[in-house]
């Protein structure tokens, strides 16, 4: 396959585009693509570009050549709310969330998070994780950008989350119910809420059960926090996506 490229202006075929600079860099620096080599670009609103490059520094310049509306998408939408590990740890989920193919990951901040974000750092963090969502998209092969939201308080989207459709899981290692208790039909959605090194506190977790979140175990095992929303992701794809 050939090197896949984002590209957010709206491309259209027979049209000259501009490689974003980072995506120029990786292609010329890394990759060491040049003049007349095959590349594919998406701009996130569906399907995929095949192109060839017609300039190769400085910048990139691809001609594109035809247009196939291929999609990747998994027919469960899946929304991941995640509360903030620690580290850097948040890098790797949004990465292989992506991979997965959730729809939307939503960073929430609760009691036992030990990072904390607020205003324009919150924001640059935001910002640094849809990146990351652009770079797995571009190896993965989605073609649609799953949304990276705001980082939010848990008790402001349990608030907001009693307006989304679809079926609310909330991980919870304590719970007696596994997947096999869940009804066998595609729901119209899934909103997983994760929590943070050490879990929700009783009354987050209270509150989300209150919320009409339901608790839901993945084994007899406790799993990290980072893995925890991974699992249940691939779980469900498995059962009701395209796995």
């Amino acid at each position: 396959m050939a090197p896949r490229f984002f590209c957010p202006q709206a491309l259209a075929t027979g049209g000259l585009y501009a490689l974003p600079e980072a995506a120029a860099h990786h292609a010329t620096r890394v990759l060491r693509l040049g003049t007349g080599d095959s590349v594919l670009l998406f701009d996130g609103r569906g399907g995929e570009y095949g192109g060839r490059i017609e300039q190769a520094g400085p910048g990139v310049r691809v001609r594109i050549l035809a247009h196939d509306a291929v999609e990747r998408e998994p027919p469960l939408a899946i929304v991941l709310a995640q509360a903030l590990p620690a580290g850097e740890r948040m890098d790797w989920l949004v990465q292989k969330a992506v991979e997965l193919g959730v729809a939307a990951i939503v960073p929430v901040e609760s009691s036992r998070c030990v990072v904390r974000l607020a205003g324009e750092r919150a924001e640059r963090r935001r910002r640094h994780w849809e990146a990351i969502a652009v770079g797995a998209c571009e190896q993965c092969g989605r073609n649609r950008i799953p949304e990276v939201r705001p980082v939010v308080a848990l008790g402001d989207f349990l608030a907001q989350s009693r307006n989304l459709a679809g079926m609310r899981l909330l991980l919870d290692p304590r719970s007696q119910q596994g997947l096999h208790a869940l009804a066998p039909e595609l729901p119209a959605a899934v909103v997983l809420l994760a929590g943070p090194e050490g879990g929700f506190a009783d009354e987050e977790r209270a509150a989300a059960l209150a919320g009409g979140f339901r608790a839901l175990r993945l084994g007899p095992r406790v799993l990290r926090a980072e893995t925890a929303g991974m699992a249940a992701t691939a779980a469900l794809l498995a059962r009701w996506g395209d796995y």
